[in-house]
């Protein structure tokens, strides 16, 4: 039975042989993913901007021979295509792809760069297209794959200084769906999983990049959940797709 194919067992097959490229794969919900994708026996690509962040991700993920840390910028074409590419050269091809790079700018419309709103939409949206369009062929190549977008419960329920935010997610939203519909005759199956409080950098703190929850958050998602969630969905067996999911914390401040 392969990654495509009907089963009963929901955590069977293991991932050995397949390849996985994680956008934003050097902290919080990516590097979580990419660890359990490596632990499942997946080749792992991971990208991000820091160069030092992807450096100690790398480190920490072991397995050498089966990791690859490229640095780049999503919402650049050209360097979200050379993800893509980074794990067909090195691995032999793409059958994974996990859509996590963000960015959260939080202001006014008033008060928002121009260059915040650009950042924001650029990296949220522009790149997950970015990616999609460079490894569907791929995908495409290999006969089917799994297409998972990390979006948010704020691309549903907008707030106060975070329309830039907001907007992006109820537009990777809408793609994710559209998406859906175009490529599930190829075997590929496209998800969006949509968390609500995470314990991830947007708060500022070295420990919830590490998805460490600060002493008074424990109440909100780790990282570790979002990244059982991904591999849930590449397990389920193949005449089901689970398109959209929703994570909330299960005791939230009242």
């Amino acid at each position: 039975m392969d990654l495509y194919s009907s089963g009963m067992n929901t955590h069977s097959p293991s991932l050995d042989g397949k390849v996985a490229v994680v956008t934003g794969g050097s902290r919080g919900i990516g590097l979580a993913v990419a660890e359990a994708l490596v632990r499942d026996g997946a080749s792992v690509v991971i990208t991000g901007r820091s160069q030092s962040h992807l450096d100690a991700a790398a480190a920490q993920l072991g397995a050498q021979d089966r990791v690859h840390a490229l640095k780049g910028d999503v919402s650049d074409p050209a360097q979200a295509a050379a993800g893509i590419a980074a794990a067909s050269d090195r691995f032999g091809g793409i059958d994974i792809l996990i859509n996590n790079a963000g960015v959260g700018m939080f202001a006014s419309v008033a008060d928002m760069d121009v260059r915040q709103w650009r950042d924001t939409i650029g990296t949220n949206l522009d790149g997950v297209f970015y990616c999609c369009h460079a490894a569907i062929p791929r995908m495409r190549e290999r006969g089917g794959g799994w297409i998972i977008n990390i979006s948010s419960l704020a691309g549903k329920n907008a707030f106060v200084s975070g329309a830039a935010y907001c907007a992006s997610k109820a537009g990777l939203n809408a793609f994710s769906e559209s998406l859906m519909q175009e490529v599930r005759y190829d075997n590929i199956r496209v998800s969006y999983i949509m968390p609500g409080s995470v314990a991830t950098g947007f708060g500022g703190s070295s420990a919830q990049a590490a998805g460490i929850n600060r002493p008074g958050e424990d109440w909100k998602i780790a990282a570790e959940d979002v990244a059982g969630v991904v591999l849930d969905l590449i397990h389920t067996p193949a005449r089901t797709l689970p398109s959209r999911i929703e994570m909330r914390p299960s005791r939230p401040k009242k």
